[in-house]
């Protein structure tokens, strides 16, 4: 794994020069079969022998070393075995030709499989390409120096020209520019980028040189954690994978128990005589071995991970690709999840006869001074409405009720009903008060000696693409749950607006597990959304948990995936994708084991001869690998 990460280059070009060596030796192989096979022909029987053992040794060798490996290390049977084997005794009873034809196909089926595998694994090394190997550090006389990424320490500034890609993740100190993210989101549309805004490794500077302060290590970027995500999904195997494989040593038992016994028993039973006898014991030994079977499962769970990953959906292991399709239920947060995370003011009231513009300046000026969101959001609203430099006002903080100034030798109060005199409050233009509560937005009043002036009323804003991700869901018959914090009325606007099943409000952390729970008992398998803190023990505790991609680290250490978009409609494609490959599978089993038992009736029959045998088993094989890679195709 490490080799992988240092060097990604290598790594895959060590892996296409082994596939390549690996056709190339099979072509080889063929290549000495037909000589020997002209050369027996010309009654030169001991020479053709010569050739056919050539053809047995370079053909082979990959797989009987593989095969070999594998039973030392696993004290198990395997099918490379039973090919070698099928060979071998093919040999011994004078079937030369057959044999090295088995040797040559199966090489070319493992040459291929290699060749696929790799295919279906391209993913991580394109990934890893993109991270770059140097960057500019901006040194303290101004100039640059070029350096390895792996010089390169927390706070060092960088700088970073059109056309580079962001060294490591960082902030922007100065210049503005746009960046193309579609490596870390998937996204093709450039994010502009000014000071203060997160930049991530591996995506592109596109317009303007802008200089970078370095806030985490190589090890700890998006871009790398992407990669380990990615790897460690594919290296780690789904339940069917490791029953498969666990099957497969036990099967092969059986095979060769009915191999030892078809060399004897038809003799005695059915008259044949014993070079048919053995012969028959051959092809059942090729026929009948699982190959077809242990390669259904794996490159369709690789080229799915690799599909995943390309769309921005990042699968920590095949288990949650099995689980996802079996999904009937899932939970959202609602902060940050169903909704942008941040208030925004939706309506804003003055007292009659009051100046709007100098009303809002007012409130803006008091609550610039505090940095809570709702205090930001009122000053981004007075800005969008047209209001520049506000004046400097001394305010006191009322922690728990708003904030008090006076100005003009007049007091001004900013807050909650209660801090402003509530019963004035909910009496304010025309009780406009209860009609925005109705309607789940939080409201601030300001008060003037004279009364109620004025009332921002904000509300965090459903996304419009968590409405058309709710729809998407219920579409594939998934119940949508809402598991909130919020208060009983807010939860339920939020719900009503997003199209949400059901919805539980004035959760807690550890209540939002236990009504994950009551979900579980209830369908089995749910999900979970979520991108705060407070949501990773539900994450935990749900059949799959899904991280928003710009979550925090523990949300997305917890997830079981990422969705590195924080796009909710990529969940129903990911669903999608995991039922469609649950197909494919379901589909290369039964063709597999249809295959092998026609093969096996066949033979039995003798209607079937080693060659043909050879053909038909590993014929399956190729096409069952051919299959999973349909998963590679973005059109679910």
């Amino acid at each position: 794994m490490s080799t992988i990460r240092n060097s990604p280059g290598k790594q895959s070009f060590y892996q296409s020069l082994v596939s390549h060596i690996e056709l190339l030796a099979a072509l080889l192989s063929g290549v000495f079969i037909l000589i020997a096979w002209f050369i027996g022909k010309q009654g030169e029987e001991s020479v053709s022998i010569i050739f056919y053992l050539m053809a047995f040794v370079i053909g082979g060798f990959a797989k009987a070393k593989e095969g070999i490996k594998a039973t030392i290390e696993d004290k198990e049977l395997n099918v490379e075995m039973l090919m070698i084997l099928a060979a071998v005794g093919s040999s011994i009873i004078g079937y030369w030709t057959e044999g090295a034809i088995l040797i040559f196909i199966f090489a070319v089926s493992g040459a291929l499989e290699t060749y696929t595998m790799n295919k279906s694994r391209k993913e991580i090394s394109s990934l890893m390409k993109l991270q770059p190997e140097e960057a500019w550090r901006l040194n303290e006389d101004g100039s640059t120096t070029r350096v390895s990424i792996r010089e390169l320490a927390l706070k060092d500034q960088l700088v970073v020209k059109p056309g580079e890609r962001i060294p490591a993740d960082g902030v922007v100190l100065s210049g503005t520019t746009a960046i193309d993210e579609s490596a870390i989101s998937g996204e093709s549309i450039p994010v502009n980028k000014q000071i203060n805004d997160e930049l991530y490794a591996g995506t592109v500077n596109i317009s303007g040189v802008i200089t970078m302060e370095m806030t985490k290590t190589n090890e700890e970027s998006l871009f790398q954690k992407i990669i380990n995500l990615v790897q460690t999904a594919q290296d780690e195997k789904s339940p069917a994978q490791q029953f498969i494989e666990k099957f497969e040593g036990t099967y092969v038992k059986f095979v060769l128990l009915g191999v030892a016994i078809m060399m004897f028993l038809p003799h005695y039973l059915l008259g044949w005589d014993w070079t048919t006898t053995l012969y028959r014991a051959m092809v059942l030994l090729v026929v009948a071995s699982p190959c077809a079977l242990v390669a259904s499962i794996m490159p369709a769970t690789l080229a799915a991970i690799s599909n995943g990953a390309k769309n921005g959906i990042l699968f920590k292991g095949g288990i949650h690709l099995e689980n996802i399709s079996e999904m009937r239920a899932i939970a959202l947060d609602k902060t940050g999840t169903l909704t942008q995370g941040k208030p925004v003011v939706t309506d804003f009231f003055v007292r009659e006869g009051l100046d709007r513009m100098s009303t809002l300046t007012t409130l803006a000026a008091m609550e610039a001074q505090s940095n809570h969101p709702l205090a930001q959001a009122i000053s981004l609203y007075a800005r969008s409405e047209g209001i520049g430099q506000l004046p400097l006002i001394h305010i006191e903080d009322k922690p728990g009720f708003g904030l008090q100034a006076t100005i003009n030798d007049q007091t001004i109060l900013v807050g909650k009903p209660d801090f402003v005199n509530k019963e004035d409050a909910f009496t304010f233009h025309d009780g406009i008060a209860t009609k925005l509560a109705d309607e789940g937005k939080t409201i601030i009043f300001m008060r003037d000696e004279f009364g109620i002036a004025a009332a921002a009323a904000l509300k965090d804003t459903v996304r419009e693409e968590a409405k058309e991700a709710i729809k998407l869901l219920q579409s594939l018959g998934i119940k949508t749950v809402m598991l909130t914090g919020d208060n009983e009325k807010t939860a339920s606007v939020i719900a009503k607006e997003a199209g949400i099943d059901q919805y539980i409000a004035e959760c807690l952390p550890e209540t939002k597990v236990e009504h994950m729970k009551v979900l579980l008992k209830e369908y089995k398998f749910v999900g979970m959304v979520g991108d705060g803190i407070n949501d990773a023990p539900a994450l935990a505790t749900a059949t799959t948990g899904f991280a928003m991609g710009e979550g925090t680290d523990v949300a997305l250490e917890t997830a079981d995936v990422v969705l590195m978009k924080s796009d909710l409609s990529k969940i129903a494609y990911a669903i999608k994708m995991s039922r469609k490959m649950q197909r494919i599978v379901k589909q290369n089993i039964v063709f597999s084991l249809s295959v092998i038992a026609l093969l096996i009736i066949s033979n039995f029959l003798q209607a079937v001869d080693l060659p043909l045998g050879v053909i038909g088993h590993e014929g399956s094989t190729i096409l069952v690998i051919l299959n999973g890679l349909r998963m590679l195709n973005r059109n679910i």
